[in-house]
């Protein structure tokens, strides 16, 4: 099927989106059930901005390679021996061979399993052996220099591993400082994986902009979660907007219990008085979920699989090292349960709105002029960008 027709007559319903939030409608519901939408989506809105593939935690050492299926695309996450991160397409330019089918470490060199041509770290073929012939590792006319791995633009922020897969996004910096402005008061630096039991990933039988939609706002809060709710009131909470890149909201009065001993995580150094308590949500579009709160962070980022498939992998860090020791399992144990019981509530929800876009009763709904500002935000976004194509 053709580019245009995933998004015949979708115009109208594009600017629809686009005008005041107390005249607007949503995305309508091909935007969330169509392959063929999808496809377009993927290459006129997602491949032409910055999308989160991982995490620096995935490949903490030098040689570390973690293969990655993204938007349909075989890539290859890796660290490289200076420490940098990088991302390759993970194919042997040889033949298109998927080089690395799981996560593993090397010492110097990628290899490829077919015929053996090999890698460095950095991207350069450095071995085609038997290419001129049996025994013969070079051959008349051929450029080494022309057929390394291909590269994607790559970025980290925070240890979050950003790509941009046309190559042509504006550059990261300009993308990123809005939100690191915004939490300049933390030093991000001081960030630690807390390890195992602080990854957690998700299954959702919905669209991944379903996901973005429910973390952005707070107006589910007290029937969704209502242990959260408990401490965190709807009432307690600001909504967060900005134009073309992110969306969420804010609590004045995050405290949560993790144990009955009240024990507490370091927090970040010389943070002002409104963070000691406060806490914000931010969902960067396209697919980065962020939370940050004075003693942590964690960063969660979407794999859009299908038109109602979508992997959610969620990572939290500490601040320095101290949190990383056994003398904080028992409370790193309780965050992580602690936030996989939210995500949990929340997958319940996503999954019924994606089961309600099978209705043709429903065509975008409507927005709440004061609940709903995160939501449009980020429902403007996906409209601009495609109406960019359409």
């Amino acid at each position: 099927m053709g580019d245009i027709e995933p998004t015949r007559n979708l115009a109208p319903a594009l600017q629809r989106v686009d005008r005041p939030i107390e005249e607007a409608s949503g995305l309508p519901n091909q935007a969330y059930t169509s392959e063929d939408f999808a496809r377009y989506e993927r290459d006129h809105l997602l491949a032409k901005t910055w999308m989160c593939v991982g995490v620096g935690h995935h490949v903490p050492n030098p040689g570390d390679l973690r293969p990655v299926k993204f938007l349909g695309l075989p890539l290859l996450l890796l660290r490289d021996r200076a420490g940098e991160i990088r991302v390759f397409h993970n194919v042997c330019s040889h033949r298109g061979v998927e080089l690395v089918a799981e996560p593993c470490s090397v010492k110097r060199r990628i290899c490829c399993p077919y015929h053996s041509w090999t890698y460095d770290l950095v991207g350069s073929l450095a071995a085609t052996p038997s290419i001129g012939g049996s025994g013969k590792n070079e051959c008349p006319g051929f450029d080494r220099a022309r057929h390394g791995l291909k590269p994607v633009r790559t970025a980290v922020w925070a240890d979050v591993v950003f790509v941009n897969l046309s190559g042509d996004a504006p550059p990261f910096g300009d993308y990123i400082a809005p939100v690191a402005e915004r939490w300049a008061d933390f030093d991000l630096s001081l960030l630690r994986h807390g390890g195992a039991d602080s990854s957690l990933s998700f299954d959702l039988a919905c669209n991944w902009k379903l996901a973005v939609e429910n973390f952005c706002e707070a107006y589910h809060l007290p029937w969704v979660h209502p242990g959260l709710n408990s401490y965190s009131r709807l009432e307690d909470h600001y909504d967060i907007a900005e134009d073309d890149l992110y969306a969420g909201q804010g609590s004045l009065v995050y405290r949560p219990r993790l144990n009955e001993d009240g024990g507490e995580f370091p927090k970040f150094p010389n943070l002002p008085e409104k963070w000691l308590t406060g806490a914000e949500y931010i969902a960067l579009f396209p697919n980065v979920l962020l939370g940050i709160h004075a003693d942590h962070m964690f960063a969660v980022y979407l794999e859009p699989v299908s038109a109602n498939h979508t992997r959610e992998y969620f990572e939290i860090y500490y601040v320095g090292d101290g949190p990383l020791g056994d003398g904080y399992a028992a409370l790193r144990a309780a965050n992580s349960r602690g936030w996989r019981s939210v995500f949990n509530e929340d997958q319940d929800i996503v999954e019924r709105l994606q089961r309600g876009r099978a209705s043709p009763a429903f065509q975008g709904g409507v927005f709440s002029p004061a609940m709903d500002r995160p939501t449009h935000c980020f429902h403007r976004w996906a409209a601009r960008g495609l109406a960019n194509g359409v």
